[in-house]
């Protein structure tokens, strides 16, 4: 088990708030929702901040819904915290045998596995009070999000392709974003959804990359040990059919020339991403899989640009 000061969990940065502010009561639980790392939160917003930016097109708005921004940026934060929660909970014997997972709250003995499921029980009733606001085809949509959230976790025991159904998951505001906005999905968000899928499959090779021998002993599978040598060729795959994804959504709505400009800052950085990468060095997989986060914002404003200076 890897023991850090204060049980504090190995992979996060070393000035994260949590360690240093929080009250220490507090603390293993907002570790279990991974508040100390809030780079997954991002991942799971952008898709959300995205189709809400995209279907400002489709009801002539000059901005996006910014009623609707905050409440996908707090839905996003305590249902990405409910996710790691019950992945953790599902995974508590695996994180055990790894020695970057070890030192997370349930294996590290810091939280037990009754309170942790009263914690998902109150993380998830926050996220109900945020989908119930909006329309009702939103809501049957948010709600139908909850069967790739169960399944998730027990993907890497049966399948190669764990990324894929992560980004099932976390590409799902894609299409819920959209949907609190028109009350209804089209083609533009399906290829939102899919080019995020695609994005999805990119940087999570690249973060399983810092356990890939530890999860090849203890039967956890993921793409990073199935492409092995071939890695690289497959995440310029995956990102070259990200960005073409994202052109065809923002054709179908006819979006602005500053769109592509946008889109080309981004495919640079995804460039950017592959050239530097070692993926031999877990620190620098890390590093570059936190990137994703400016990849995020560049896709937003070049959405949002796209839109107004149509």
């Amino acid at each position: 088990m890897t023991s850090t000061p204060d049980n504090r969990v190995s992979d996060a940065t070393a000035q994260n708030w949590v360690d240093h502010l929080a009250p220490l009561g507090w603390r293993p639980y907002l570790r279990l929702a991974r508040i100390d790392r809030p780079i997954g939160t991002w991942l799971l917003l952008w898709p959300c901040f995205w189709s809400i930016a995209l279907a400002a097109r489709e009801t002539q708005a000059t901005w996006p819904n910014l009623t609707l921004l905050l409440l996908f940026a707090t839905g996003a934060l305590v249902m990405r915290g409910a996710g790691c929660t019950y992945n953790d909970i599902v995974d508590r014997d695996l994180d055990a045998k790894v020695k970057r997972t070890s030192s997370r709250p349930i294996p590290s003995g810091a939280i037990s596995l009754k309170a942790a499921w009263l914690f998902l029980i109150a993380q998830c009733a926050i996220g109900l009070l945020v989908v119930i606001s909006f329309n009702a085809f939103a809501i049957l949509l948010g709600l139908a999000s909850l069967v790739l959230v169960a399944i998730y976790p027990f993907m890497k025991r049966i399948t190669y392709w764990p990324q894929f159904f992560l980004g099932l998951t976390f590409s799902w505001g894609a299409l819920l974003g959209w949907a609190a906005v028109t009350g209804s999905l089209d083609w533009a968000p399906i290829l939102l959804y899919l080019g995020s899928i695609a994005w999805t499959l990119g940087y999570d090779t690249i973060y399983a990359y810092q356990d890939k021998e530890d999860d090849a002993l203890v039967g956890i599978h993921s793409t990073a040990i199935k492409f092995g040598d071939a890695t690289k060729r497959w995440l310029w795959l995956f990102y070259i059919m990200a960005i073409m994804f994202f052109g065809a959504a923002g054709a179908i709505l006819n979006l602005g020339w500053l769109f592509y400009l946008g889109l080309t800052a981004a495919a640079a950085h995804l460039t950017w991403q592959i050239t530097i990468l070692a993926l031999d060095d877990p620190s620098d997989c890390l590093r570059v899989f936190r990137s994703n986060r400016d990849f995020g914002a560049i896709v937003f404003l070049a959405i949002m640009m796209g839109v107004r200076l149509n």
